[in-house]
């Protein structure tokens, strides 16, 4: 189960209702607020 990156909440890809594929991964969120902030600084939260 992938986790949120940039809060850290554990997700279920099946269900999640947001998600970007940056980079050629593709990134789970648990809210539109969370995408936004990935979507503003991608590399701030990959690890």
């Amino acid at each position: 189960m992938p986790n949120d990156p940039v809060c850290g909440a554990i997700l279920d890809e099946k269900t999640s209702k947001f998600k970007i594929t940056y980079d050629g991964e593709t990134y789970y969120f648990c809210s539109l607020t969370c995408k936004k902030r990935f979507k503003r600084h991608p590399m701030k939260f990959i690890k």
